[in-house]
C-alpha cells in the first residue's frame, strides 16, 4: 500500500518515471515481490563463515588404558560482598586418577598460563591429552599454543554430553570441596593455598588416598555398566604401578624407585594428619588475618 501511494505522489508532482507505477494494482506489487528477479536484487544473504582455526577437538578422549590423558576443570572459592574469591585448577588423569590441584588469583592469561605449565610438569608421566569443558579460560589461543608446543592433544566436551568431563567434576566435590570447603577465600591468598596444595594435598591424594577403579561389564542386553569392586580400590600411584610396562610412561629423570620412596616416606595416617595440620595452619592464616 505504502509503495503504491508513494508512486502516485511522485507522478502527481511531475515525475513521469512513475506513470505506470502510479496505476499499478497492489496485488500485482505482491506478485512482483515474489519473483526470483526481485529477490535476487533486493535480498542479501550473509552466509555463516567457517572458523579458520578451531581450538581443540570436540570429542571424548580415548586413552586406551594409557596414562597421560588428563581432565581439567575450574573450582571457584566463593564470592563475598560481590568480590570474587580465588580459583582452583583441578586436573585428574583418566586412567590412574593421579590428581594435581593448583590455585590462582584469577583465571586470566597472566595467572593461568604459568600455573598450567607448573601443573603439567607436576605429573610424573608424560602428558598426551588435555580435556576441558568449553570454558573460555581453557578454550583460547594461548592455552592451545602452550599445548601445541608440548605436543599435547587438546579436546573439549561435546554438546549435550554431560559425562564427558564427569571424572574431574566428581573430584571437585569429593576432594576440593571436602578439604577446602565452600567459604570465600580472598584472591590475595592464592600463593599460600597453592603452597598447601603442592606440599600437602597433591602428595596425599596420589600416594595415600585410595580410589575406586571401575570395571566395565556387559549385561545380557549388551549394555555396558560400571562395576565398582572393593578389591579394585588403590591409590593413583598403585594403579599406575600396576599398568603393564609402566616405566615407559614416566618422564625422563623419574623412576619407579623415586615414586615408591615418596609413597613409603610416611604411612597413610601420618599423611592424613599432616594434611589436617597443614589445612588448620592455612585457615588460621586466612581467616584470622581477615578478622
Amino acid at each position: 500500500m505504502a509503495i503504491k501511494k508513494l508512486c502516485e505522489r511522485a507522478y502527481s508532482r511531475g515525475d513521469s518515471r512513475y506513470e505506470r507505477l502510479a496505476n499499478i494494482s497492489v496485488s500485482h506489487l505482491y506478485n512482483l515481490r515474489q519473483s526470483k528477479t526481485y529477490r535476487n536484487i533486493r535480498t542479501h544473504k550473509d552466509c555463516t563463515r567457517p572458523a579458520k582455526r578451531a581450538i581443540g577437538t570436540r570429542r571424548r578422549p580415548d586413552p586406551q588404558g594409557q596414562p597421560g590423558f588428563i581432565r581439567i576443570d575450574t573450582v571457584h572459592q566463593g564470592d563475598k560482598d560481590k568480590v570474587k574469591g580465588l580459583y582452583h585448577i583441578n586436573a585428574v588423569d583418566e586412567v590412574t586418577q593421579y590428581q594435581v590441584v593448583c590455585t590462582v588469583e584469577r583465571i586470566s592469561e597472566t595467572f593461568l598460563i604459568p600455573v598450567l605449565e607448573e601443573m603439567l610438569t607436576s605429573f610424573p608421566f608424560k602428558i598426551q591429552g588435555f580435556h576441558s569443558d568449553n570454558g573460555s579460560e581453557y578454550v583460547n589461543y594461548n592455552v592451545a599454543k602452550l599445548l601445541d608446543n608440548l605436543r599435547i592433544k587438546f579436546t573439549k566436551s561435546r554438546s549435550r554430553k554431560t559425562n564427558d568431563n564427569a571424572l574431574v567434576e566428581c573430584k571437585n566435590g569429593a576432594v576440593i570441596r571436602k578439604i577446602l570447603g565452600y567459604a570465600h577465600i580472598p584472591q590475595e591468598y592464592a600463593t599460600e593455598v597453592n603452597e598447601f596444595n603442592r606440599k600437602y594435598l597433591t602428595p596425599y591424594l596420589n600416594y595415600h588416598r585410595p580410589c575406586f577403579f571401575p570395571e566395565t561389564v556387559v549385561d545380557k542386553k549388551g549394555k555396558e555398566r560400571k562395576k565398582y569392586c572393593y578389591e579394585n580400590m588403590m591409590t593413583p600411584y598403585e594403579k599406575f604401578k600396576s599398568l603393564a610396562r609402566s616405566e615407559q610412561y614416566l618422564k625422563k629423570g623419574i623412576t619407579l624407585e623415586d615414586l615408591q620412596a615418596q609413597a613409603d616416606s610416611m604411612s597413610d595416617n601420618e599423611a592424613a594428619e599432616r594434611l589436617q595440620s597443614g589445612r588448620e595452619t592455612l585457615f588460621k592464616t586466612v581467616f584470622e588475618r581477615k578478622a
